[in-house]
């Protein structure tokens, strides 16, 4: 019996490990699209605590959320039973979720909803159910009343004052404090225990100063209740008198008996504490004695965990965070004095309520596929584990035959669509539980393409590159990678597929650019995305800035070339000390170099170039230092700029061995500038006499190292310094230096073996390079056998790079090995490669090939596949050719092309989606399998015709304008009609500007291909989309817009009156006619029939006169005399002249501006003679007019 047992134990172990293996479960991507399309049972998202506490004085919200699609409805049990909703007008339940609201704005008690709740989320698919959350109201209970009585106590006796305050929920925080509202100060003597109590080690008699009062604070509330105060009454031996007290004689020099330790809390010698794993303990030790014990902490039979302990309350309570079984144990706490100590033991053991081991997660399934649920949990004492299904027992749901109980284990096996279900797992024990809800989701979904169609991706050549393809389907899909539409999957070699659909290029090469196409493929179906791959050169830095040292004043200049990609945009762009530079009227760029001219200490630093653009970017550094300018006196070394070193001296060779020698030099001189490194040179005269190769790079501060070396290599040496400004000339050579032989360490790269021919198989690899051969007369042990076959190995030894093994069978596995060799000895072996001969002409043709659903592009196809030993090969693809053999459409006329595609699958019933193809078409197609080198046999050919469809565009649409009032237009039918034209359809609609005119439509006949437009208005404009009719509908769209013609002008419909420019133009005109109009007035007015000349002429004084209004007076003291021409009245008085200005003016009175200008209307006497002979000569010019203004 018990070796029965053991094999059924042996047994289940196998099926578990076994269905591990077969267990595959679908991640679903969070894509909305598949999100929308995907049917999901529901799951709970949010739901409120366990233990809920709410406060009294708010409305109550139990939280319950789910998702699933279809969207979950929720109902609720209270307390074991449906608790009807509707029924109570105080509960509502938020709209699309779960949550309960209970208001209690019209009456109500919070305490009557107190109880056990739990919400339950389901649709078509299953039942989800929330924790059990226990709703509890917030209770802040007075304090009940009492009259204390006053403590008496004798000096230097404990105390401890009760606190016991009334229970709440939660719990209250109690604290002490005085009559003064002062909180009560605690120290090593007298502290609050965890109890709420107040503990006094020993009482003092300045204690009965205060009274003591324990407070208690509702945490919910916000509230405080006070018990009444303790008053204490302290006995003293002696009179006491407050002004004798010190601290360091608290007494006042009063006798007190001293006593021993005793604990005030815990009593006893012993006592027990259980705790929670990942809870907090606290344990309390409080000890009375006079002078004030001290304590301390240990663990028996072990150290305290250092990490998570933590002391409090003066060393009386320690606290231990995260409690795990390792703190489980017997602490001793130990209080002293002077006159002796105490010991108390606690015994602590950890309990837990159940956690996860191994929590239950939702199982996405195709059909016929596998699966388990696992839900494994701990505690002590240990859990018990209930499985339910949409809520109920396991037991009591209904049978699935896909499903099997194995403990704490469901195996799930070709499940079937329907077989969804929401499973819930409880583990619980006496200190509490745990529930998970994990759903089974059966679905099947056509393979879809998550990423963006068409992607370009542009890389830089040699880098590691991936293209992502993200796709989801159920069964999940098979996905391949192809190039440019052509040849088998890209896998292995260079290129590497992941499960995600990425595919990684592990150097990518010029080569490597083209169009790569991923296909998803499953038994629904299949879907495909393209990539297009760029490979751009990287940009560099050829000519980087180098270190210098510049006198200050003077001008420094960086180099910085670049060569980049041509087809990239790059940028150039220069910081110093890593912050940008801003190129001002010093600071000058071009596209070569940087330039600082006039340099200052501010100019020092590091200068870096970088050459940056969309994908890559490259950079480098140089430090510019300033100097002062150089001394006049030359011998001050100081003061001159620092150079380039000198190259070392003395190259010494010392020390040799199989493959190292010691390397000494002398420093050359450094010219002001410390050397920062060596560079360690070699050359040998064996493969590349002549070319000096770098060995490596030593800190500046050494001049004799050792260095590692190759065997059989003939070695000369050279050194050269480095420091800030630059590199010296190399030093002499060393002597030269000869290592001895020895065996290869290097295995050759590259080995791999296949078919040129269908009955041999090559075997190449890389040859070792020169400085790896380790010795003379270098050859290649090559093994090779039949896979799986543990036969003896075959061998041979070669000089070149590649052995053929003849007469194999075709297509072959062989496993191949590699060693390189010399007189020496023989190298390592490399690990075992596995490689194949070559391949033949497969013998089978796929069979049954047939369409079997075909619209007007598409084609689905089915086949029987064939039996892969028949392909004599690698199975590369099943190929298809297809024609287009004729059209349905009448006389079109089109070029026959023979079309390929490839499809690979390995399934037993293969099926594929034949894309592109032209409606209303007869096509013709059979198949071949294929592998790397060869085609099989075709299979039957196979006739079908698309479904018609919607016609390309017209060939052509020309638009013509024949007069001013119209528009001619023309085109052609289509050249892939793709079915029988029924007509054409024309719609257009007027266009000003960015605004256009309502659409219209027009409609002709197949035969029709022109059509007049009248023109309400020559310039009215039109945008024209004219496409061909079939049955299906209209097709592709001709859009024209009405041009531009030499003799028409194009008016924007606008109101000119309205046009700054406009109004400006007419403002300029009006101001300056009016300027004229004011010129000819002010010369009409001044050219009057008085001499003005002669007035010119006559002198002034050489002092103006001023009015008293502060006016100047130009006239001299002779202006009493008359006017040349005027006559002299008997009287004396001057005759008026008969061209007086009077005569003109308005009223008799003639005024004058002060600049002397005439004002009034300025109106002609019609009886004066206007040709009379004291008319002013001048001519009446504008030139003239306008100076007389002056």
């Amino acid at each position: 019996m018990m070796m029965q047992g053991r094999q059924l134990a042996l047994a289940l172990m196998l099926l578990h490990l076994l269905l591990w293996h077969e267990s595959v479960t679908i991640e679903v991507p969070q894509d909305p699209k598949i999100l929308a399309d995907l049917r999901q049972p529901p799951t709970i998202t949010k739901q409120s605590v366990k233990d809920y506490i709410v406060d009294p004085r708010d409305n109550i919200i139990i939280e319950c959320e789910a998702k699933g699609n279809p969207v979950p409805t929720f109902s609720w049990r209270r307390n074991g039973k449906f608790f009807n909703i509707g029924k109570d007008p105080r509960v509502t339940m938020r709209k699309r979720s779960g949550t309960l609201e209970i208001g209690f704005r019209n009456g109500g008690r919070p305490e009557d909803y107190e109880g056990e709740y739990q919400c339950f989320a389901g649709n078509d698919h299953g039942l989800a159910m929330s924790n059990k959350i226990l709703l509890r109201v917030s209770k802040a209970p007075l304090w009940p009343k009492e009259v204390l009585e006053p403590v008496v106590v004798t000096e230097g006796s404990s105390l401890v004052l009760p606190c016991n305050p009334p229970p709440g929920l939660p719990p209250p925080f109690t604290f002490w404090m005085n009559s003064m509202m002062s909180p009560i100060p605690q120290d090593k003597r007298v502290s609050k225990g965890l109890n709420g109590d107040l503990y006094f080690s020993n009482v003092m008699a300045q204690d009965a100063q205060n009274d003591f009062s324990c407070s208690a604070r509702f945490l919910f509330t916000h509230t405080i209740q006070q018990k009444n105060p303790f008053t204490l009454k302290v006995f003293t031996n002696d009179p006491y008198n407050d002004t004798s007290y010190n601290d360091s004689d608290p007494y006042g020099g009063r006798k007190v008996v001293e006593s021993t330790p005793t604990f005030l809390s815990p009593l006893g010698s012993e006592s027990a504490k259980m705790v929670l794993r990942d809870e907090q303990l606290l344990l309390e030790c409080i000890a009375a004695g006079l002078p004030t014990p001290t304590t301390k902490w240990f663990k028996k039979g072990g150290d305290l965990p250092g990490r998570k302990v933590k002391f409090e309350n003066y060393n009386k309570t320690m606290k231990i965070i995260n409690v795990s079984e390792e703190d489980s144990g017997e602490y001793v706490c130990m209080a002293n004095n002077h006159l002796g100590s105490i010991r108390h033991s606690i015994f602590v053991q950890v309990k837990a309520a159940p956690y996860w081991l191994d929590k239950p997660t939702n199982l996405v399934l195709a059909p016929e596929e596998n699966g388990r649920l696992v839900c494994r949990a701990n505690g002590n004492p240990k859990p018990s584990i209930q499985w339910l299904v949409n809520g109920l027992p396991i037991d009591s749901s209904l049978p699935d035959p896909s499903r099997q109980m194995m403990g704490d284990t469901i195996i799930f096996r070709s499940v079937q669509m329907g077989s969804s279900a929401v499973y819930q797992c409880n583990a619980s024990n006496q200190h509490g539980y745990l529930l998970a809800n994990a759903f089974v989701s059966v679905i099947d979904m056509r393979p879809r393409m998550l990423g963006p169609k068409n992607q370009l991706i542009k890389v830089i050549e040699n880098n590691r590159t991936f293209l992502d393809c993200p796709f989801f389907g159920s069964p999940f899909p098979e996905l391949r990678w192809f190039k440019n539409g052509q040849g088998s999957g890209l896998d292995g070699g260079q290129y590497r597929v992941y499960m995600n659909g990425t595919l990684e290029i592990k150097r990518a090469r010029a080569e490597d650019e083209g169009t790569y196409t991923c296909v998803a493929s499953s038994i629904l179906g299949m879907a495909e995305n393209q990539v297009r791959l760029e490979v751009k050169e990287p940009s560099r830095i050829v000519r980087a800035p180098e270190h210098q040292s510049a006198i200050r004043g003077s001008t420094a200049r960086f180099d910085c070339k670049v060569k980049f990609d041509s087809s990239l945009p790059v940028t150039v762009a220069w910081t110093k000390d890593d912050k940008p530079i801003y190129l001002g009227w010093r600071l000058r760029k071009d596209e070569e170099s940087l330039t600082i001219p006039n340099i200052n200490e501010g100019d020092e630093g590091i200068y870096t170039c970088t050459v940056k653009t969309e994908i890559d970017q490259d950079s480098a550094s140089a430090r510019l230092t300033v100097l002062e300018e150089a001394s006049l006196n030359p011998s001050v070394s100081s003061a001159l700029p620092p150079d380039r070193p000198d190259p070392p001296m003395d190259l010494e060779l010392s020390d040799p061995a199989a493959r190292s020698v010691r390397l000494t030099w002398i420093p050359g001189n450094d010219h002001r500038s410390p050397v920062t490194e060596f560079l360690v040179q070699f050359e040998e005269d064996r493969w590349e006499p002549g070319r000096w190769q770098d060995l490596a790079t030593y800190p500046g501060d050494l001049n004799s190292v050792i260095l590692q070396l190759t065997p059989f290599v003939n070695y000369q040496f050279r050194v050269i310094s480095i420091n800030a400004v630059g590199h010296s000339e190399p030093s002499h050579p060393s002597p030269k230096y000869q290592t001895s032989s020895a065996a290869p360490d290097v295995i050759p790269r590259g080995l791999r073996g296949w078919g040129s021919e269908k009955d041999n198989m090559e075997i190449t690899w890389e040859p070792l390079l020169d400085l790896e051969k380790n010795g003379p007369n270098l050859h290649y042990c090559v093994w090779w056998r039949r896979k799986d076959s543990d036969g003896e190995w075959n061998n041979v030894t070669i000089i070149g790079i590649k052995h053929v093994v003849r007469n194999t069978e075709t297509y072959v596995p062989y496993e191949i090995k590699i060693q390189a060799r010399n007189e020496l000895g023989a190298g390592p072996e490399s690990n075992v490669v596995i490689g194949y001969s070559g391949e033949d002409k497969p013998t089978s043709a796929p069979t049954e090939l047939r369409v079997s659903k075909v619209d007007s592009s598409k084609a689905n196809i089915q086949w029987k596949p064939v039996d892969q030993v028949s392909v004599r090969g690698e199975f590369k693809e099943y190929r298809l050719y297809y024609w287009r053999e004729s059209s349905h459409v009448p006389a079109l006329v089109f070029r026959k092309e023979n079309k390929t595609k490839g499809f690979y699958t390995t399934v037993a019933e293969p099926s594929a989606i034949l894309s592109d193809l032209v409606p209303f078409s007869r096509y013709k197609m059979f198949m071949v399998a294929a592998n790397n080198r060869y085609e099989g046999p075709p299979s039957n050919t196979v006739e079908f015709s698309t479904k018609e469809g919607v016609p390309d565009a017209p060939s052509f649409f020309r638009i013509k304008r024949r007069g001013f009032d119209s528009i001619h237009l023309e085109w052609d039918k289509p050249l892939e009609p793709n079915g029988l034209l029924i007509g054409y359809q024309l719609k257009y609609q007027t266009v000003n500007g960015s605004r256009q005119g309502r659409p219209r439509l027009e409609t002709f006949l197949p035969n029709v291909t022109e059509f007049t437009l009248r023109l309400p208005d020559r310039s009215t404009r039109y945008n024209f989309y004219l496409s061909a009719l079939t049955q299906v509908g209209a097709g592709e769209i001709f859009a024209e817009e009405s041009p531009f013609f030499a003799n028409e002008a194009y008016i924007d419909q606008v109101d000119i009156a309205t046009q700054g420019w406009f109004i400006g133009l007419m403002c300029a005109i009006a101001l300056i006619i009016l300027i004229l109009l004011i010129v000819c007035f002010i010369k009409r007015s001044r050219g009057g029939k008085y001499p003005v000349r002669d007035k010119k002429d006559l002198p002034l004084d050489a002092v103006d006169h001023k009015d008293p209004d502060g006016s100047f007076d130009y006239h001299s003291d002779e202006d009493n005399k008359p006017l040349q021409g005027s006559q002299t009245s008997l009287e004396g008085n001057v005759k008026e002249s008969d061209d007086s200005l009077v005569d003109y003016g308005e009223g008799g009175d003639g005024q004058f501006n002060e600049d002397g200008s005439f004002i009034g209307q300025y109106t002609v006497k019609k009886d004066k003679d206007e040709t009379e002979g004291n008319e002013s000569s001048e001519a009446t010019s504008p030139v003239n007019a306008i100076y007389s203004l002056a």
